[in-house]
């Protein structure tokens, strides 16, 4: 389906932060190109028609976040402070961070 050798950089995973100006130019690049069924990927693709390279941010934790299951640091408010979007957490995990947060 893509007929390049490697996809464009993209953002991936559950979350992106971007001014309104580029949701407009994306919102409108969008509708030049082939629907691609990788949501990241046809992000990266209209970027990249944009010449708009993504940015990487430590608070994106798209592939999880490592735990110590029996560290204390686990059940401190700063161990979840800097973290703007995590992945692969189950719903208790999920409800335990926000009650110490």
């Amino acid at each position: 389906l893509y007929n390049k050798n490697s996809y464009p950089p993209y953002a991936g995973g559950g979350g992106f932060i971007m001014d309104g100006l580029l949701a407009k130019r994306l919102h409108k690049t969008s509708e030049t190109l082939e629907l691609y069924p990788i949501d990241d990927v046809f992000l990266g693709m209209c970027l990249e028609v944009l010449k708009v390279s993504p940015v990487g941010h430590e608070g994106f934790k798209t592939f999880g976040i490592v735990k110590n299951k029996n560290s204390k640091m686990n059940k401190e408010p700063c161990f979840f402070r800097s973290m703007l979007v995590v992945h692969k957490l189950l719903p208790p995990e999920l409800l335990q961070m926000w009650e110490l947060v």
